[in-house]
């Protein structure tokens, strides 16, 4: 098995850097996730530059073996890594987007996820599904990237997005599971408790919308539900995992940054990653931009591959886990 499959990894740089060049030939690769600002150097000056650029990037990660999709967070407003100051395409807010009329929606999606699909980028992280439970939510409400409090008004622009995205042939992830609205702690900092926050009607939302997705595919928070698990988030539970998996049995799911302090904290990148790959995930996604840690990665695939060797991971599971992978490769083609 090619395990490399299992990983969306980011790196410095505006081109590919030996060591993913070196991973992906031992490994084989899953993805790739771009950003614009590096926390490292606290400057925009990361992976993106210019549209001529990207492209040129994008190719060269295509090349890569096992032909790795290119993610990118381009949700619009204040998280969008392509930005129109740097010629690409305008993109408001989810909450400025949702004031607009029909039309205006459907030519700005089909303006950004046509340049995404032409700049050689294959999976979006959006959209955001998150009702606006907590309008003073620091990492959704404050910064409008929930589109409403109507759940109603969510679901339509979700739907649109998707159908938009369908036409483009860019895959779409939904997040962030099982519904952050109502939170009031930033997940990037620490672990947020939403057990009195979550609602029934959003999480069902991630059940009814994943498999309408062009993608089909759920990014997990590192949230904590304590009626489903007090000691783990989401991302590292087999409870909120297998819930997913229950009703989505064949839907792509991918973990939000492993490197978010929550999970640092308690147990480092490579525990954690191990831990989630046991709870069911597909996808570990290590951006590698809120710390440096490109020269552990191998380390990170070697340790999953001895956690097969020594029974401590299902193989059936990981296998499963790299057909749904390859699977969104072939559509994404």
């Amino acid at each position: 098995m090619q395990l490399g499959e299992l990983f969306i990894l980011g790196f410095f740089g505006k081109t590919v850097p030996g060591w993913l060049k070196q991973f992906a030939a031992r490994f084989g690769l899953g993805g790739v996730i771009l950003f614009d600002y590096s926390v490292r150097t606290k400057q925009y000056d990361n992976n993106i530059g210019s549209p001529t650029q990207v492209r040129a990037l994008c190719a060269e990660i295509a090349r890569l073996p096992s032909s790795p999709l290119v993610f990118i967070d381009q949700e619009g407003g204040l998280v969008r890594r392509l930005k129109d100051t740097r010629g690409f395409a305008p993109l408001p807010s989810a909450k400025d987007f949702n004031q607009l009329a029909l039309q205006d929606k459907r030519t700005i999606l089909a303006a950004s996820l046509g340049e995404l699909r032409t700049l050689g980028i294959r999976f979006n992280f959006a959209p955001v599904i998150d009702v606006d439970y907590n309008p003073d939510n620091p990492n959704i409400g404050r910064i409008k990237r929930s589109y409403s409090a109507d759940i109603a008004e969510v679901e339509a622009n979700a739907l649109l997005m998707s159908e938009v995205a369908r036409e483009a042939c860019v895959g779409l992830c939904l997040k962030h599971y099982p519904g952050i609205g109502g939170a009031s702690v930033d997940s990037h900092q620490e672990f947020m408790d939403i057990s009195a926050a979550l609602r029934p009607d959003q999480e069902a939302l991630f059940y009814s919308l994943a498999p309408k997705m062009y993608g089909d595919a759920v990014l997990i928070s590192h949230a904590i539900v304590g009626q489903w698990d007090r000691d783990n988030p989401a991302t590292l539970s087999p409870v909120a995992i297998g819930r997913l998996r229950a009703r989505l049995p064949e839907t792509l799911l991918i973990t939000d940054d492993m490197q978010m302090q929550g999970l640092q904290k308690a147990l480092g990148t490579r525990a954690a990653c191990l831990q989630s790959l046991r709870a069911g995930i597909d996808m570990l996604c290590i951006g590698n931009n809120l710390f440096d840690q490109e020269a552990e990665m191998a380390g990170i695939a070697e340790a999953v591959e001895r956690s097969l060797q020594e029974e401590q991971l299902d193989p059936t599971m990981i296998a499963r886990s790299i057909a749904r992978v390859r699977a969104r490769k072939a559509w994404l083609a």
